[in-house]
């Protein structure tokens, strides 16, 4: 049972669309006689989502009215904040094999069967459209827009039953379902809680705003994602042992969770800085915090938009409250961390190194300056980059 001092899940209630345990046998056996549909890696951690309540209110993949409204308004057809369509794209000849009002079998991409759907529409949908919208660039060179010109051309929705989780996973021992987080939160007496999203190693300037949050709030979720990312973006294995190292040595253990965020990665900026927060809402967030350029890519987005996006909704429509953070760095004449709120010196006197010169130094097997990241850090990124 949730305690009702923890923050309601975005919608008001928690969605579970996994199958009962003593109903799975059965419910493989019938889903292995219905036409079947693979999934790409995005769609099936997608799924997951669904299924598991991290993307409550949603309890499928979406209707053309949820889409449309989304695109336009950030908003679902009933008017709930929503910023990003959550989809299954198939190709047409896929469509045209499934009626509507059909059950469907789920594969996994390796054709394992792990879930069925049933289908209660299908339309077809314009990219750019969606592109423009969702991304502000219809360029085919953000990864977001590739991603999603390279896939079919109909969209199935209708809710989702997950039979089967994947198998084989790494961080298993950091795989909670929004349910098994708020639980953990209720145990340690936890009541806010301040959720931080990243795809990158944690560095001074994200250990200064977390710690900074800390002390606002009961405990930090450090939530990294390790879906599909960039083919350049450090592996999730090695961005997991830094943040265990970095825990281990600079966090007080006892108001620090490390929990894998299994959604794919969209680089959609200010959309998906609303879209982070509110799955962590479902985790049972209080707080979320929204740095520079969060979500960003390339120079597809300005610097803080996705920070002054929130001033499109009311705080009582979104409920989880954001923390919005400058640009952070060392500042040799202040002594400490600091931004450009706090710190009255000029760039000669901060620490501040590009994500080109960090990994030109790592690669070379050199420790960038400890104002900028934890030598241990450091050490496993260094690591990383040379298995």
């Amino acid at each position: 049972m949730i305690g009702d001092e923890l923050i309601r899940p975005h919608g008001g209630v928690l969605v579970n669309r996994v199958a009962d345990p003593a109903a799975r046998g059965a419910a493989l056996a019938a889903a292995a006689r219905l036409p079947a549909v693979r999934l790409t890696v995005v769609q099936h951690s997608d799924a997951l989502c669904i299924a598991t309540g991290v993307f409550s209110p949603l309890a499928g993949f979406v209707a053309r009215a949820d889409y449309e409204s989304i695109l336009d308004r950030l908003r679902l057809a009933d008017g709930t904040v929503w910023s990003i369509p959550v989809t299954l794209a198939v190709s047409t000849d896929a469509a045209k094999a499934i009626r509507t009002a059909t059950a469907i079998a789920l594969e996994d991409p390796a054709g394992r069967i792990v879930g069925t759907m049933q289908v209660t529409e299908q339309f077809a949908y314009d990219k750019r459209r969606e592109a423009a919208a969702v991304y502000r660039t219809t360029d085919d060179a953000h990864p977001g827009v590739a991603r999603l010109y390279g896939q079919g051309d109909v969209l199935l929705a209708g809710p989702v039953t997950l039979l089967e989780r994947p198998g084989g996973e790494p961080f298993t021992a950091f795989r909670r379902d929004p349910i098994d987080t708020r639980s953990l939160f209720v145990a340690r007496g936890w009541r806010r809680v301040v959720g931080f999203q990243t795809r990158n190693p944690v560095h001074r300037a994200h250990e200064y705003i977390q710690k900074a949050a800390l002390e606002i709030c009961d405990g930090l979720l450090l939530n990294p994602l390790v879906g599909e990312t960039k083919s350049d973006d450090i592996s999730a294995e090695t961005r997991m042992e830094s943040y265990q190292v970095l825990i281990d040595n600079y966090y007080p253990k006892d108001r620090v969770v490390l929990s894998v965020f299994p959604a794919a990665m969209r680089y959609a900026g200010p959309r998906e800085a609303i879209f982070h927060a509110i799955a962590r809402k479902n985790y049972g967030c209080s707080h979320f915090i929204v740095g520079r350029d969060h979500a960003g890519v390339g120079n597809y987005y300005g610097t803080y938009d996705a920070q002054t996006i929130f001033d499109q909704f009311a705080p009582e429509e979104l409920g989880i409250t954001p923390l919005f953070f400058e640009h952070t760095f060392f500042c040799r004449k202040c002594g400490g961390m600091a931004s450009t709120k706090t710190c009255p010196h000029d760039g000669s006197s901060r620490v501040t190194l590009s994500g080109t010169q960090v990994r030109d130094m790592l690669t070379k097997g050199e420790i960038p300056p400890p104002e900028f990241t934890r030598a241990e850090v450091a050490e496993v990124l260094i690591q990383g980059m040379r298995a």
